[in-house]
């Protein structure tokens, strides 16, 4: 019994320590977290400093990490076409190429890296650089775009600028409606014409600089889920205060009846009947339907996230500020519900935001680095950024910059004037084409609309920069009108008069042989030059007037082959004239004499011709000949300019000298048609013989055609030539001309496929519906038609491309050149260029003109008697 009770006893005390230990236990492990919540408590700053610590570190090594990802992006350029004209799927499918290749990284990259940078850049050297910059594993991607072959992708440098002294930077995020879409930009006008028109008058000497980047990237999908979480539940937190607004007004409302004095009647009436007070149901929060709640973020597909900084910078203070107002204006064009709208808050006169501290750091180095950090809201999808996704295309308005079309520098040969243009911010300058590229020149344009105003202008100005040119004009007004911006004494020496318009009693004319031999001419040449211009002044050809062409080729040649003879034998003075074609058609006395004198020099075939066809000849068949002839003869001016045997007039000396020469035919009747055409065809002959110079030693040469209209009716062909070869020989035509369907059609047809320059002043909608076609109607022809007195629409060649077209306001000569005008010398300038053109006075030539026929008989017959006679010539038919 005490056994077993001492052995419960035993086992009860020995269960007891088990049983009491464990409060304590629990209290020890209370007590240790008390212990420890306390240190931590009393020395949190250790793991503040460790998180802050492995914060750092973390950091660091992400940004390094997005350092050396940034280093190995690449930069293209895309140039659009003049004619570039996307449609919306093909700027669709570019931004869906942009978004893919934002991924392009390797897997380390971190997310701020991952990006494709869109770049616009102004800089007053080109209306707006488009540039794409982003991860070279994306290069192939990026470099082969939707819009084919009408936008160009060239692999760009890094653009390094140097510093400037004000600059301002603005980064810009979305506001307004968080869930809605910028507004909906057509693509007609181009969205980029408000960018482009904000920097359009940047000036490269201030140092003026504008850029807007616009990185795309793709969100990760827990960021949009993050995002729609807090668009809902936002939205239902709007939608309970509504709620509770609601039930607080029907409250009030419904408190404010029972108090009514009506409704205090009423139970007064009622007997109190109606019992207490009405009950009001709240109304419950409508249903937040994610459709409309998250708006454009409901759908994953091509939603991406973008940044947009924008940075303006100039050496003058004052402009970089204006210029970043201007494209925070231009960007508003974008704005609906949803509006870019600049980052930072204003603080009386100062802005807080990318410009200041402490986000400028940060800033800069997005900037720099080309790395994307994008607000939370600045969620779009493609179709927002159409506008920005492609480069300029044809229904952009660019300026011309100096860069596009240089600015017209006084006495610069290799610029050629063509008038003033006014920018955008509206300076005007004069403005120019270069003169390498200046092949053909066209102007089209009512009478008294300002054409040969500014072929004068580009002739002067080309003049004093030391080049050479022809100023053909039948009716003479351009001379005076040229002559006090010519009167200068380096320029005398090089100006040379042709005036066939010579009358009065001291008329003074100069001359010219076409047959003559003493210039150094190719006689086979010669007779072409001008049997091709009897021909084409008097419509010969081989159909209609084989005869005439024969008959007046053989007596050419003959004709030829006795000047030839003269200048060898050192009398260039006795050589025979057109004129004397006559005396060779019809007196056999002397062309007997002169196929005689000739034989050696003649070939067989030749010889044979005159032997046996022409004796067997008609004699009515050499009227056709003789008589344009005759009606040459009978001018006393076109008798003394072609009579005269050592004729002054050179047109190849001419170009070869950069000699200056006004040419200034009679007018434009049959005989005056004709001289034309013998000058058209000899100037066509001169160009031709610079094949015997080396190209790099021809000296330019440009040759103006005033009145294209009379000039062609006397030689359509041979005008129409000129326009296809001379380029060829570094000769460069100019024409003019009232109406471009009156000119012939070979003449149109290569004016207008030539031509580098084309201009139109105002003038019938019929008539300028020729030139706008050719320019695609932008500007339409009743635009052209309203133009003012001396306004152009014109295209020039710059760089190889089409500039324009675009208005012009052509140059007067009494503004451009007014400290070059010497209204004094214009006499001494008129006696020195007749005086080296050769002139002399119209009666002395006629009475020389009438003698040279002695002359050449006399010539004749000193070559008979020293030339061993033929045997038997008479007997062979030349009688």
């Amino acid at each position: 019994m005490d056994s077993s009770a001492e052995h419960l006893t035993g086992q009860a005390t020995a269960t007891v320590p088990a049983s009491a230990s464990l409060p304590g236990s629990v209290a020890d492990v209370f007590a240790g977290i008390v212990r420890t919540a306390g240190w931590t408590i009393t020395y949190w700053y250790l793991f503040a400093a460790a998180a802050v610590l492995l914060w750092v570190a973390g950091a660091v090594v992400v940004r390094r990490l997005a350092r050396r990802a940034s280093a190995e992006r690449m930069s293209l350029e895309l140039v659009p076409a003049r004619h570039f004209d996307p449609g919306l799927e093909e700027i669709f499918r570019r931004g869906v190429q942009l978004a893919r290749a934002s991924t392009a990284m390797p897997w380390w990259a971190p997310r701020r890296t991952k990006t494709v940078q869109v770049r616009l850049r102004a800089d007053g050297t080109s209306a707006l650089r488009y540039r794409i910059e982003g991860p070279a594993g994306g290069e192939r991607l990026l470099s082969i775009t939707p819009f084919g072959p009408d936008v160009t992708v060239n692999r760009a440098r890094p653009i390094i600028d140097r510093p400037r002294t004000h600059t301002v930077r603005a980064e810009f995020i979305l506001r307004g409606r968080p869930t809605a879409p910028l507004r909906e930009v057509p693509l007609d006008p181009d969205p980029l014409q408000p960018l482009i028109d904000a920097v359009a008058d940047l000036q490269p000497g201030l140092g003026d600089l504008a850029e807007i980047r616009l990185d795309i990237q793709r969100a990760p999908k827990w960021a949009l889920r993050a995002r729609r979480v807090q668009l809902m539940a936002d939205a239902r937190r709007r939608e309970r205060r509504e709620a509770q607004r609601a039930a607080r007004w029907l409250r009030q409302d419904a408190g404010g009846v029972e108090d009514s004095l009506t409704w205090q009647l009423r139970q007064l009436v009622g007997g109190g009947q109606q019992g207490g007070r009405r009950l009001v149901m709240p109304p419950v929060p409508r249903r937040v339907e994610p459709a409309e709640a998250l708006g454009k973020l409901a759908e994953d597909d091509h939603l991406v996230r973008v940044q947009l900084l924008v940075m303006c910078a100039s050496n003058t203070e004052g402009r970089a500020q204006a210029r970043l107002a201007q494209l925070q204006a231009a960007l508003d064009v974008f704005g609906g519900r949803s509006r870019w709208a600049m980052r930072g808050w204003r603080v009386g006169p100062w802005r807080l935001g990318a410009d200041r501290w402490p986000s400028r750091r940060g800033f800069q180095r997005r900037w720099e680095l080309g790395q994307c950090r994008p607000p939370r809201q600045n969620w779009v999808r493609l179709e927002e950024l159409t506008g920005l996704l492609k480069p300029p295309t044809v229904h952009c308005r660019l300026p011309l910059l100096p860069a596009d079309l240089p600015t017209f520098e006084f006495g610069n040969p290799g610029l050629l004037l063509q008038g003033l243009y006014r920018g955008p911010d509206g300076r005007r300058r004069l403005v120019a084409s270069h003169a390498a590229e200046t092949l053909f020149e066209v102007a089209v344009g009512k009478a008294g609309g300002g054409k040969t105003e500014r072929a004068l202008a580009q002739a002067i100005g080309y003049a004093h920069a030391g080049g050479g040119l022809l100023f053909v004009d039948p009716h003479r007004d351009s001379w005076p009108r040229a002559r006090p911006f010519l009167a200068h004494e380096e320029l005398m020496q090089r100006i040379a008069l042709i005036d066939l318009n010579a009358g009065g009693p001291a008329a003074e004319v100069s001359s010219w042989n076409p047959l003559g031999m003493h210039q150094g001419q190719v006689a086979h040449e010669v007779v072409e030059s001008t049997a091709d211009a009897f021909a084409s002044a008097l419509a010969w050809d081989d159909a209609s007037a084989p005869r005439a062409l024969t008959i007046l080729t053989a007596a050419l040649t003959v004709l030829t082959a006795v000047n030839d003879a003269a200048c060898r034998a050192g009398r260039p003075d006795d050589q025979s004239t057109l004129f004397h074609v006559r005396a060779l058609l019809t007196d056999p006395a002397f062309r007997a004499a002169a196929l005689t004198a000739v034989h050696g020099r003649l070939d067989a075939e030749t010889r044979s011709w005159w032997q046996t066809v022409f004796p067997a000849l008609p004699p009515d068949s050499f009227a056709v000949v003789l008589n344009p002839l005759a009606r040459l003869a009978a001018n006393p001016v076109t008798r003394a300019f072609l009579g005269q045997a050592a004729g002054i007039y050179n047109i190849r000396a001419a170009m070869d000298t950069s000699m200056i020469v006004w040419v200034c035919p009679g007018g434009n009747g049959p005989t005056d048609r004709l001289l034309t055409a013998l000058l058209a065809r000899d100037l066509l002959r001169a160009v031709r013989s610079r094949r015997d110079t080396a190209e790099a030693h021809r000296v330019p040469f440009r040759a103006y055609f005033d009145e294209l209209i009379t000039l062609t009716g006397a030689a359509p062909e041979t005008i129409a030539a000129m326009f296809e070869d001379f380029r060829k020989y570094r000769v460069h035509v100019h024409g003019m001309t009232q109406l471009l369907a009156r000119l012939p059609a070979p003449v149109r047809l290569s004016l207008v496929q030539n031509a580098s320059t084309l201009a139109s002043t105002a003038g019938s909608q019929s008539a300028i519906t020729a030139i706008t076609a050719e320019w695609g109607n932008q500007p339409s022809a009743d635009v052209v038609a309203a133009l003012d007195r001396y306004e152009h629409y014109m295209t020039v060649t710059v760089h190889g491309r089409r500039v324009g077209p675009f208005p012009i306001t052509g140059p007067h000569l009494d503004d451009v050149y007014a400290a070059q005008c010497r209204p004094r010398q214009a006499a001494a300038l008129e006696r020195a260029a007749r005086a080296t053109a050769g002139a002399a006075p119209l009666h002395q030539l006629t009475t020389r003109a009438h003698e040279q026929l002695d002359r050449v008989s006399g010539f004749l017959t000193h070559l008979a008697r020293t030339t061993e006679p033929a045997t038997g010539l008479q007997k062979k038919g030349y009688q």
